[in-house]
């Protein structure tokens, strides 16, 4: 009966992950190499994650969120150390869960470090760009050996390298630069450098960032909960910018919607929404368009719902 419990906590558990195995394959010493293990809460009930061991020291986890409500996502990261170790090395992360019942789940990180190829910095940072805006960041790739690059291949269209140095016996610089239709959002990229050893030596070099959009507004999704039928609820809704701007409209299809749109231009507008509920109960969910006087008609989005319901005995 032991067995069958721990059995089962296991396999309950082990589900919660989308993957758990990846090897990171050839990497160079000092390149930022991380890969993320993907959690989601599918319970009724909290997950909490007391915490993970590492059986190697070439692997450092990072948990980003101890407590994942149901249906949050939260992850385990698994940080190589490229700067402290090399060759072939690979480490089991053990993941302890304490709540809703106790469970242990193995992660696997394997990987093979390279000390005569090096990459400064370890990665492509942009840390906070304005949309639009043209940025680019230049990173080395060091040789000790008579390597080559012969390609260099982004992951997305949302970024552009390029070789911007001669190719000398010490290595190449690279440019990597924001394309003009990168979105809103955070960059999660990878530059993979081919050299003249062909496929044994692909050289991964991650590109990380936030791309800042003209426009927010938050909640991005507005919960009125539960109304009764003739009920009004009203909430705020805080759009920002980063030059003082006027809403001209907020459209919406139903009806039962309505704003209090601030006249004057500011940097920050808080607008009351007012859903007035019908008589049939069910499920509402409706997008409101937030339209404004910024250069090339900016406009952002809002899911508002609720939910009409009649009381018992009506």
């Amino acid at each position: 009966m032991l067995f069958g419990s721990i059995a089962s906590a296991a396999t309950w558990a082990d589900k919660l992950f989308a993957d758990s195995k990846y090897n990171f394959g050839t990497v160079a010493r000092d390149a930022k190499t991380e890969h993320e293990f993907l959690i989601q809460n599918t319970l009724r009930q909290d997950i909490h994650i007391a915490g993970v061991r590492t059986s190697c020291g070439c692997t450092t986890p990072i948990v980003t969120k101890e407590t994942l409500k149901p249906g949050e996502r939260g992850s385990i990261i698994g940080h190589f150390n490229t700067d402290r170790f090399s060759g072939q090395h690979g480490a089991t992360l053990t993941v302890i869960i304490d709540r809703p019942q106790p469970a242990e789940v193995q992660l696997r990180i394997d990987g093979f470090v390279r000390t005569d190829v090096s990459v400064s910095p370890g990665s492509v940072q942009f840390g906070s760009v304005d949309q639009g805006q043209p940025a680019e960041r230049t990173v080395r790739i060091n040789f000790m050996g008579n390597q080559k690059v012969v390609d260099v291949r982004p992951s997305s269209k949302a970024i552009i390298a390029k070789m911007v140095s001669a190719q000398g016996s010490g290595g190449v610089t690279l440019s990597v630069q924001l394309s003009d239709s990168v979105p809103a959002g955070y960059i999660n990229e990878q530059v993979t450098v081919i050299t003249s050893e062909g496929n044994t030596m692909r050289i991964p070099v991650k590109v990380e960032g936030r791309v800042v959009p003209p426009l927010t507004v938050s909640p991005s999704t507005l919960a009125l909960g539960a109304v009764h039928p003739g009920q009004e609820v009203t909430k705020n809704i805080v759009v920002q910018g980063k030059k003082p701007f006027r809403i001209l409209d907020i459209v919406c299809d139903d009806g039962s919607f309505h704003f209090d749109i601030p006249q004057k231009a500011s940097k920050m507008h808080i607008v009351p929404v007012t859903f007035h509920a019908g008589t049939e109960p069910g499920k509402i969910s409706q997008k409101l368009r937030i339209q404004t006087d910024l250069a090339g008609e900016i406009v952002v989005e809002v899911t508002a719902s609720a939910n009409v319901q009649v009381a018992a005995g009506e």
